[in-house]
């Protein structure tokens, strides 16, 4: 039994859409890796060649998070390019598209599965459980493109052999391969098995969602039934909110023609825009390439096209595609015109319905057009350029799109002219602050409309009366939550690592307050009757922990805080001290104090439990386990106090210093 490493194997149709899309419109990393990572054939291609011999003997690729690092956006994007040249070769049927959906739900739910699992009982690489998980039923996709049935059977047979040989091809490592190939192993085998073996041996049972599945869980991690249902109810909501956003029906009956012949028009499209680059010369100066460049795109799109090229703060006609070319030049700055937003904004703009400035019917009178469409050239993080076109005014979908990958693949052939030039320590520093600033700064825009969704989801379910309902909504909240762990796991820098000498990752946690403080206003406290006040210390308040855990403790904290407020108002303070002396030990103390009616009496003493909660039945509470979890992790001490008059959390956590404590 033999497999190259680099497999061909077939993905539904609309997940290698969505991909090609999110490069197309160069979304950020983490769309892009969340999109590869729900589909086991992209997983499979991207780890084989981030593990090949392409990238010499490195550190081996163990998720696909850090493949796409070391790949790279644009190499991805050859790569999925690719994969969706070779899916249009796969001819499947009715049976076979069916099984190729059911495949893909499996795979999914088995890698959540074994990600909230690694998550809950303190695995160190919940990514590789994960990924793992995608790929512990490969030898059945295989089988789906096999059309000898004798062969076919024989994958289908031979599955955890199959995992365990292809795990290993890539260099994942012997815990890996064993984790697939014991797979089947019987649940009373397996307690004294290796963590990650256990991990996905009960996450292919729980994904079948099963009584044996919930036995399993108990004998091979103590997981009692209510929370071992959660987790799959969890799973099951979030895998169908995934088949929701790339439109795969999971209920009905499936086939993938109708998604295979959009993949083709879109492939016929990046492929036309393609060549059409390689028709112009793109060598000389910059202004040249642009007017050498306006004959492909007319070819491209069928239409008169204009190009203005960047010159001393004026855009200058260059060349075009109607004849004789007057001289023409404006002002780069805004002033109401498609030509100029395209260029300040960098994104395409059509005049549609608009009302035409001067300079847009000057423009339609050149072009001998009813409409126009403005398409700029984007070099970096500046327009270099601006094609116009002359269009109608109906259906500019397909002109919009094609005019836009023209421009794409020219900004990536201009960014290619640039020579190689081997950045210095402190470059190389710079780009690090540049690249973690402008992580903040989108986990804050993500993070704001998240935080006010569940707000708004949160007061609603108050009036509603059906605990059915308000479950589900439960639910929804719990998601949210989740995906706003993952953006603080996003915002982890390599700073937060240990550095040669032993000292560990610290972080200012006024500052850290600071920053989630406008986040929590605009979202939480955003209603007049509710106010947040941060009271910080002078002093300093450098703490041993990395800024994940503590944003996402105080984010759990303050949400449960505002929510415990009554409807006519209330307030929740924040308040730090520092130095803190207790237990022989120097600490900064937070404060989360709130005015809400305090945490019933029933559930104080099982407070940080996963089963504690008020949300209602059926629903593990994991907010302030998890709370729990990252302080004994950092280990820092937690208290509550609460009562009629309100609840305040008290955490010590354990000041930063470059000499190793060593009393406790």
């Amino acid at each position: 039994m033999q497999f190259a490493p680099d497999l061909q194997l077939p993905s539904l149709p609309e997940v290698t859409l969505r991909a090609l899309e999110a490069c197309q419109q160069d979304e950020n990393y983490r769309t892009i890796s969340q999109i590869v990572s729900a589909d086991t054939a992209l997983v499979t291609r991207i780890l084989a060649l981030a593990n090949s011999a392409l990238y010499g003997p490195t550190t081996r690729i163990r998720s696909v998070d850090q493949a796409l690092l070391r790949l790279g956006t644009r190499r991805f994007h050859t790569l999925v390019l690719t994969a969706a040249l070779r899916q249009l070769l796969f001819e499947l049927g009715g049976d076979e598209w069916q099984q190729l959906r059911d495949f893909w739900r499996h795979s999914l739910t088995t890698a959540l599965t074994a990600r909230a699992l690694a998550t809950l009982t303190r695995y160190s690489e919940p990514d590789e459980a994960f990924m793992l998980g995608m790929l512990h039923n490969i030898g059945e996709l295989i089988a789906i493109k096999t059309p000898a049935a004798e062969t076919k059977q024989y994958y289908f047979d031979h599955q955890s052999d199959i995992a365990a040989e292809l795990v290993t091809a890539w260099g994942l490592g012997p815990m890996a391969a064993d984790a697939m190939r014991y797979q089947q192993a019987l649940p009373n085998e397996l307690r004294d098995a290796g963590h990650l073996v256990k991990l996905i041996s009960l996450a292919t049972r729980l994904a079948l969602s099963d009584a044996a599945g919930i036995a399993a869980a108990a004998t091979i991690f103590g997981l009692n039934e209510e929370l071992t249902r959660e987790i799959n109810r969890r799973i099951a909501h979030e895998v169908s909110g995934m088949a929701a956003s790339l439109g795969i029906p999971l209920d009905d009956e499936y086939s993938g023609e109708s998604a295979t012949q959009q993949l083709k028009q879109v492939i016929l499209r990046q492929t036309i825009a393609s060549q059409a680059i390689q028709l112009a010369d793109l060598n000389g100066e910059m202004d040249s390439i642009l007017a050498e460049t306006v004959n492909s795109l007319t070819l491209v799109t069928g239409l008169p096209a204009l190009c203005f090229g960047h010159v001393d703060d004026n855009l200058v006609l260059l060349s075009g595609t109607i004849g004789d070319i007057p001289h023409f030049s404006i002002s780069a700055q805004p002033g109401g015109s498609v030509l100029t937003e395209a260029f300040t904004s960098g994104r395409s703009v059509s005049l549609g319905d608009r009302a035409p400035t001067v300079l847009d019917r000057q423009l339609l009178s050149l072009l001998h057009a009813p409409s126009l469409l403005a398409v700029p050239v984007v070099s970096g993080d500046k327009s270099s350029g601006v094609f116009a076109l002359g269009t109608d005014k109906e259906d500019l979908t397909a002109t919009t799109e094609l005019a836009s990958l023209f421009t794409r693949q020219l900004s990536i052939a201009l960014g290619d002219r640039t020579p190689a030039v081997t950045p210095s320590k402190a470059d190389h520093q710079f780009d690090e602050e540049i690249a973690s600033a402008q992580m903040r700064k989108q986990v804050h825009e993500v993070s704001n409309p998240l935080t006010i969704i569940r707000q708004y989801i949160f007061r609603l379910r108050n009036r509603l009366e059906d605990s059915d309902v308000r479950q589900e909504l439960d639910v929804i909240r719990e998601e949210l939550d989740r995906a706003g762990n993952l953006l603080l796991q996003m915002s982890r820098s390599d700073s937060a690592l240990q550095d040669s000498e032993g000292i560990g990752p610290s972080t200012e946690l006024n500052a850290e307050l600071k920053s989630l403080s406008r986040i929590l206003e605009d979202s939480l406290f955003a209603d007049s009757k509710r106010k947040l006040d941060v009271l910080l210390c002078k002093q300093s308040t450098e703490v041993a922990a990395s800024a994940p855990p503590i944003r996402q403790i105080v984010i759990n904290l303050v949400r449960n805080a505002a929510e415990s407020l009554p409807e006519d108002g209330g307030r929740v303070e924040i308040r730090t001290s520092a130095p803190v002396w207790q237990n022989n030990r120097t600490w900064v103390e937070l404060e989360i104090t709130d005015t809400g009616a305090g945490i019933p009496e029933q559930i104080r003493e099982s407070l940080f439990a996963p089963v504690s909660t008020t949300k209602g039945e059926g629903h593990s509470g994991l907010g302030l386990s998890i709370v729990k979890q990252l302080i004994d992790d950092m280990e820092a001490i937690i208290a509550c106090r609460t009562g009629q008059e309100g609840t305040t959390f008290r955490i010590l956590l354990p000041a930063a210093s470059h000499k190793k404590n060593e009393t406790d």
